[in-house]
């Protein structure tokens, strides 16, 4: 399925638009042609209200939160296809896109574009019903991240950067009690090989055993 078609499918979906397919043109006889075209507000299609498929739903009975009809791996792809095929303006915000950014993609959308002819915007509101416009019901909490307007939330509000590992952090007291320990370590072996010379001088000497020793059976 093309990036086009995801998008349209969706909105369809959403509009319950049934698309028709194009009738065929009749020629116009020439007594009905007026020199004055119709008016735009005429031919424009009234705006759409749905809910926002894209965010959560209150049910005012029961209280209790029902999830958004698409979840956010199915927003995701939706904004993918609808950044291939320069559509982002047709797509409600949500936690995966949010007003402003829709805002900019329609603004950049209508910038390469350049202004619509006022006949082809006739002709596509009447023909693509599923391009028509669309008021989203529902309010979009968009979460503030610390760094975001900078594009650096790592260390974003932290007073000092990741705590690294545990080794990382005693390595200071470890390397002064390391120094300690060298300065008096030719004391410490000497020690400690006179203390197996006190007790075994011989070692290859067989060692004493017990006078009354006891078998243990």
């Amino acid at each position: 399925m093309s990036a086009l078609q995801a998008v349209k499918r969706f909105r369809i979906r959403e509009l319950g638009v049934t698309p028709l397919a194009p009738a065929p043109e009749k020629p116009i006889p020439k007594a009905k042609l007026s020199p004055h075209p119709a008016s735009s507000s005429r031919n424009k299609l009234p705006v759409a209200s749905i809910e926002n498929p894209f965010l959560p739903k209150l049910n005012p009975k029961t209280g209790r939160w029902a999830p958004p009809k698409y979840s956010l791996r199915q927003q995701a792809v939706l904004i993918k296809k609808a950044r291939e095929s320069g559509t982002l303006g047709l797509l409600p915000p949500g936690p995966k896109f949010s007003v402003a950014e829709i805002a900019a993609a329609a603004f950049v959308q209508v910038t390469a574009q350049g202004p619509p002819a006022p006949e082809k915007s006739k002709v596509n509101s009447a023909a693509a019903p599923w391009m028509r416009e669309i008021e989203w019901t529902g309010e979009v909490k968009e979460k503030k991240v610390l760094g975001a307007e900078v594009g650096n939330r790592l260390y974003a509000g932290k007073k000092r950067m990741f705590k690294g590992h545990k080794w990382q952090r005693i390595a200071e007291k470890t390397e002064k009690r390391r120094a300690l320990l060298m300065r008096s370590m030719p004391k410490r072996i000497k020690e400690f090989k006179q203390y197996y010379k006190r007790r075994r001088p011989y070692p290859l000497k067989p060692p004493r055993t017990a006078k009354n020793a006891k078998l243990p059976f």
